[in-house]
């Protein structure tokens, strides 16, 4: 459709097309991949002990992130005087790994499945959940890819500690992906980071985690330290998962969570953190999970999401 004199082409506001992650390219075949990142939802919700929802993750994260779709020119950040997301990062939407109700080995298998169609066309994976366990496919996957480029430091931003073992059985729940993680002879350490009041694991989980080596700092303590501190716990020039549960933020920007825990994070407490870590190593892998938009009738929540990942992938390619 062409426009008038010097503005041609779409001007495609923002609630106009199909609201793809950042409205970018879908890419249906997954054999043909090829970009700086793809996203991959991952609407599993089976292995959350509360209030489900977040199987409406994905779709509310696409559509709240094109509210930041700011076309080839980028995004101009005045207080870095910097561009971020122009024309030179190429991001597809991949669509959904599939779902099969009350199965959770085989949803996670397609979830898994998705993420090393995305490794292989060497992208930057970044998976919209669902609920936690979304994570445990997630990195199962980068098997054969730390194989070859090395081992990564699973950096988590969460309420809650998620490192439960087993509890009747189930050992693929919303609490057990970080023990299923540390477990991995390919992830190298942890760093946990707005774990507080009570959490998803019992104490011998937290001495678990620590005798494991793994680092926990709850919201007041990652204050307490200030950003560059916290920075300088988690090993440098190394390559980094980063799982962030949207409970790591406080209900009262972020409500649309299953498990809300209050005194959680505010936005720029995460954000900085963020772009410290892209400038300390290199950010291998992505997810953010627990977006359950029904909890949330402001839509901030799903908003919250889109921006934090947006910029954080701004970051990691201004740094590249």
């Amino acid at each position: 459709m062409s426009g008038h004199g010097y503005q041609s082409g779409r001007l495609n506001l923002p609630f106009v097309g199909i609201p793809t992650f950042g409205k970018k390219e879908y890419v249906s075949d997954w054999d043909a991949i090829d970009a700086d990142v793809a996203v991959l939802g991952a609407p599993f919700d089976f292995g959350c002990q509360f209030r489900s929802g977040a199987r409406f993750g994905p779709r509310s994260v696409r559509e709240a992130s094109t509210l930041f779709s700011f076309g080839h020119a980028g995004a101009y950040d005045h207080e870095d005087d910097a561009t971020y997301l122009g024309a030179d990062v190429r991001i597809v939407d991949i669509g959904d790994a599939d779902i099969i109700h009350t199965k959770t080995d085989e949803s996670h298998a397609n979830i898994e499945y998705g993420v090393r169609k995305i490794l292989n066309a060497g992208a930057l994976p970044v998976v919209i959940g669902g609920d936690h366990s979304v994570n445990i496919p997630c990195v199962n996957a980068f098997d054969q890819d730390c194989a070859k480029n090395g081992p990564i430091h699973v950096v988590q931003i969460d309420a809650h500690l998620d490192f439960v073992d087993e509890r009747h059985g189930v050992t693929a729940g919303h609490g057990n992906p970080m023990r299923r993680a540390i477990e991995k002879d390919y992830v190298s350490g942890m760093t946990q980071l707005g774990i507080r009041n009570v959490s998803s694991t019992a104490r011998e989980g937290y001495e678990d985690a620590r005798a494991r080596g793994c680092d926990i700092l709850s919201v007041r303590q990652v204050r307490k330290l200030g950003t560059d501190a916290v920075l300088e716990r988690i090993p440098a020039d190394v390559r980094y998962y980063v799982t962030i549960d949207i409970d790591a933020f406080c209900p009262s920007i972020a409500p649309g969570t299953g498990t809300p825990s209050h005194g959680g994070f505010l936005y720029y407490d995460v954000l900085e953190i963020l772009q410290g870590l892209s400038k300390r190593g290199d950010v291998a892998g992505i997810d953010l999970v627990e977006v359950a938009p029904d909890y949330d009738p402001s839509q901030s929540t799903q908003i919250l999401a889109a921006q934090i990942l947006l910029n954080f992938i701004g970051f990691i390619f201004h740094k590249r």
